[in-house]
């Protein structure tokens, strides 16, 4: 199972569905609450009131009643937020493995990194109406996911991805419900970052990876070099896939 992060459409795992599928896995990649519909749709909409009111435990509960109904634990594969969300739903014991790719870090693990906080700084909407939903500018996508992109390919991925997020969702990370039990035992972890990354850098992911203290546990970390926060669709993401690839073939 694909879980898209916060602020882009689940048509971004698009190619990693075939990736995967070609290896024989079964996938899916539900899309977020209130955001079946394209991006560019979704941005004609936005400022939604939908997808404002949307917040963390509200996507919770929508991954546990998706799996819940699946014939087995499925391996679980997040983006971003989506990695936040694989921890968690970990946490709970539903997944076979995880793979957290530039993850957004469990209340319980947030270092003191001034980019990360800069990054979220709008989206949380302290000073705005929770009631509108943000819209990240071509500007900050060029600089927090798409940085290390030539400008076709970040104007061609803005346009194709982004879409209106909830600023409930974002202050989400900072309530307890995020935060992440590291001494419980848990089945496989993998934590992926990139050294180009100008949004969860590889700081944040390494000290996430490094909270977990069961012995018991499979717990990994990698770092891709000038990889960025959006890796999914940046070149050579198929070297991170393959890795995942092996990774899954190894625990398994």
């Amino acid at each position: 199972m694909f879980i898209q992060g916060a602020f882009i459409s689940h048509s971004c795992w698009d190619e990693w569905i075939v990736f995967f599928e070609k290896r024989g896995y079964k996938t899916v990649a539900p899309p977020w609450l209130h955001k079946n519909e394209s991006a560019e749709i979704l941005r004609r909409e936005h400022p939604n009131s939908k997808i404002a009111s949307i917040s963390l435990n509200d996507l919770l509960d929508y991954y546990v009643e998706i799996i819940e109904k699946l014939p087995e634990k499925p391996i679980l594969i997040g983006h971003s937020y989506g990695g936040l969300l694989t921890q968690l739903l970990m946490e709970k014991e539903l997944g076979y493995a995880g793979v957290c790719i530039n993850s957004f870090p469990p209340r319980n693990a947030i270092t003191v990194n001034f980019s990360f906080y800069k990054a979220i700084l709008k989206p949380l909407g302290f000073f705005t109406s929770a009631k509108k939903t943000y819209l990240m500018s071509f500007k900050k996508w060029q600089h927090y996911f798409t940085n290390k992109m030539s400008f076709e390919e970040q104007k061609d991925s803005y346009e194709k991805l982004i879409i209106p997020e909830s600023k409930i969702l974002i202050r989400g990370i900072f309530s307890k419900i995020s935060k992440i039990n590291f001494k419980k035992k848990h089945s496989p972890l993998l934590f992926l970052s990139g050294s180009a990354d100008h949004f969860t850098s590889s700081i944040i992911n390494y000290s996430n990876f490094k909270k977990y203290k069961n012995l018991h546990s499979i717990t990994c970390f990698k770092e891709f070099e000038n990889q960025n926060h959006y890796a999914l669709g940046q070149k050579n993401w198929e070297n991170i896939a393959l890795y995942i690839a092996d990774w899954l073939e190894k625990i398994s």
